[in-house]
């Protein structure tokens, strides 16, 4: 397998897929490119921190799914 196939793997195209579609979705929603925003360096830090702040809820909610009881995991 060359190196240009191993780039096109079927997991890869499907992130970039993925990439394309909230692109998309974005430009509707919002009207302009993430090039093309006019948000500031601190709005795009706040949206980051927000989409974290997601992420580590949908985290705590996959772990109560399988299972894993965060409340005596250590550092908790």
């Amino acid at each position: 397998m060359s190196d240009a196939d191993k780039c096109r793997c079927e997991m890869n195209e499907r992130v970039i897929a993925k990439l394309r579609s909230r692109a998309a979705i974005g430009i509707v929603k919002y009207g302009v490119t993430v090039a093309d925003s006019p948000a500031s360096t601190t709005d795009w830090i706040a949206h980051l921190q927000e989409e974290l702040m997601d992420a580590l809820v949908y985290l705590e909610r996959l772990k109560q799914d399988i299972g894993s009881n965060s409340e005596t995991e250590p550092g908790q």
